[in-house]
Parts: C-alpha cells; sequence; structure tokens
C-alpha cells in the first residue's frame, strides 16, 4: 500500500483521537505516504505528526456560509483540483458522517468507512464501498483504531500514540517557574465548569504549589472569561492569541494541566502533559482523555466534580520542575 487518505476534517478534539490511527498505518505499512483531509485550522497541528506527509486542508464551516461567493468558489475548487491529485490506495473515513463521506467520495481511490450500524450518521455507510462494524460504546480513540485495522488488515498494538513532535516554545511572556495551564473554554454551555471553582482552584495552585496559572483562549468570550479569573488568581497570565502548535509547545511545558471537556485539552494529554480532565455533561467513558502519560477524569455526565476532587487530581500527577530537587507531592 503506497497511499492512504484519512478523512477526519473536524472537532479539534475528534481530530486529536484519530491521531494514533496515522502511527498505527505508519507501523504497518512503513512505506506508505499517509495524507489527511482536516478543517484548515487544524493543519498546523498534523504538520507536528511525522507520519502524515500531507495535509489537504478543506474550510467547510467558512464555506457552508459563504459559498456563493466569488473567492469560496475559487477555494472550492481549488480544494477539488489538490484532493483529486493523487490516486490512493486506500481512502479511510473515520468520522462516520455526511459531510465527511461526501469527501472521501471526491476522492480516488477505494472508499472504507463504518457500516451502518456504527457510523454516526447511518446514510454514510452508503458511500463506502467498503464497511467494518466497530463496536459503539468503546472510547473514540478505540473506534477510530479499530476502524482502520478492521478495514486495512491489520492488528493495532496496545499503547496508544499521539505521535505529535512538539517543537520548544518561548514566548515573550513565560512565567519564571512552574506553571499550570487552566483550559476553560468550550463551545458548548453545559460542559463549562463554574467561574467560581476556576477562580478557587487557581488560587489553590498558586499559593499551595507555587504554580503560575496560564490561562488561553480561543474566541472574544473566553479571552473576556481568562481576564475575569486572572483578576482572581495570584500572578495568573492571559496569553495573547495562540495558534494550535504554539498551544501544544505551551502544554508540552506544563507541570499541569487541567480542562473541561474540549480539543485543547486532549491536545495537553496527547503532548504528554500531565492531564485533569473536567467532565459536566459528558461520559468520559466514551471521550474521556486517553493516553500513555499521566492523566485523570474527574466527573460524568449530569456529576460536575468540586474543586477538592480536581486539586486532588492535580497533585497526584504533579510532575518535578526541572532544577527541583522535590519530588511531586
Amino acid at each position: 500500500m503506497k497511499t492512504i487518505l484519512l478523512v477526519k476534517t473536524s472537532s479539534l478534539g475528534d481530530v486529536i483521537h484519530n491521531l494514533p490511527v496515522a502511527g498505527d498505518l505508519r507501523a504497518h505499512f512503513p512505506e506508505a505516504e499517509i495524507h489527511w483531509v482536516a478543517e484548515e485550522a487544524f493543519a498546523p497541528m498534523l504538520a507536528l505528526h511525522p507520519a502524515v506527509s500531507r495535509v489537504i486542508p478543506v474550510a467547510l464551516r467558512r464555506w457552508r456560509k459563504t459559498f456563493w461567493r466569488r473567492d469560496a468558489c475559487r477555494e472550492i475548487a481549488a480544494f477539488w483540483a489538490d484532493l483529486r491529485q493523487a490516486r490512493y490506495d486506500a481512502v479511510l473515513d473515520t468520522q462516520g458522517l455526511l459531510k465527511s463521506a461526501l469527501l472521501a467520495r471526491c476522492a480516488r481511490g477505494p472508499r472504507h468507512g463504518h457500516g451502518r450500524g456504527s457510523a454516526r450518521e447511518a446514510v454514510a455507510a452508503l458511500f463506502y464501498q467498503h464497511t467494518a462494524a466497530v463496536e459503539r460504546n468503546l472510547h473514540a480513540v478505540q473506534r477510530n483504531r479499530l476502524l482502520a485495522a478492521r478495514c486495512l488488515g491489520y492488528t493495532p498494538s496496545a499503547a496508544v500514540d499521539y505521535g505529535l513532535r512538539v517543537p520548544q516554545f518561548v514566548p515573550p511572556w513565560p512565567p519564571a517557574g512552574p506553571y499550570a495551564v487552566l483550559l476553560h473554554g468550550t463551545s458548548a454551555a453545559a460542559k463549562l465548569w463554574p467561574e467560581a471553582a476556576w477562580k478557587e482552584l487557581g488560587r489553590r495552585l498558586a499559593a499551595e504549589q507555587g504554580l503560575t496559572c496560564l490561562l488561553p483562549w480561543g474566541n472574544g468570550a473566553e479571552q473576556a472569561r481568562s481576564r475575569r479569573l486572572a483578576a482572581s488568581i495570584p500572578q495568573a497570565i492571559v496569553p495573547p492569541a495562540l495558534g494550535l502548535a504554539e498551544l501544544a509547545g505551551m502544554l508540552s511545558g506544563c507541570r499541569i494541566a487541567v480542562g473541561v471537556d474540549t480539543g485543547p485539552t486532549h491536545l495537553a494529554a496527547a503532548v504528554g502533559a500531565p492531564t485533569v480532565g473536567i467532565y459536566c455533561a459528558t461520559d468520559p467513558r466514551a471521550t474521556g482523555l486517553l493516553a500513555e502519560t499521566p492523566h485523570v477524569n474527574v466527573g460524568g455526565k449530569g456529576a460536575a466534580p468540586d474543586v477538592d476532587d480536581i486539586l486532588a487530581g492535580a497533585l497526584s500527577l504533579l510532575r518535578p520542575w526541572p532544577g527541583s530537587s522535590s519530588d511531586p507531592p
């Protein structure tokens, strides 16, 4: 097998959950070129995976609002030409949605994906030439890996490797010592953790562990929340806007990351940061943190954790700061 196309366009967490597939494919087809169709915002992160030789960015989120405009039409035509440039030995859609199945249908090569019983949208299965059934009660990472393995005929290893190679990130605003990253932002209101809880957690991490709390953000509402939280947490820093590669670098150097069920929290675990996942509205058995590096999922659907629960999880994972002679608590 010489060329393989992965189709997993969004969201950030879903794309991260598909990263181990790229490593599996490299392990079992070491000579193959692996290409990936993903939303344009995620291309810089995918470029950090050494097994992914080419990212084909798509802009469905933008185009659905402006598809009638001339510039959008030119972009769509350019994407079509880019997608059709290569003929693939396998086109693998692990997303299982109508939109992703249609993108797979546009590519040149045998199409693989979920069967009707396991696709997120059953109609997607109509667009594949080869399908496999994958149990629905598995974690998203396991589902992606099993689908690829069953479609392409190999057995994945037990270890979960996200494969990202993150360059060192040295911003002009770094904290002088060890830092925690608090990832409070999410597009789903039900997944939010109360601001009062974030403030208490940040104050205790600062006072009891000597950690500077960094509060990254992804949009205007999150930036405003970061500023409100920072006003109540001693020495907290609100960074400027960060790209995904920069965020990955910042996360890889932290002593602890704490976040709600959102893409950046999964990114933290993927780059090896000790990570606490806060679950308020989703089931961590399906989409919780899953990594070989230290992590813990706290809470669950309709069972938001309190500050003591999160702090206990964080203290169990704290890694030593370079140059420190003390062990983590």
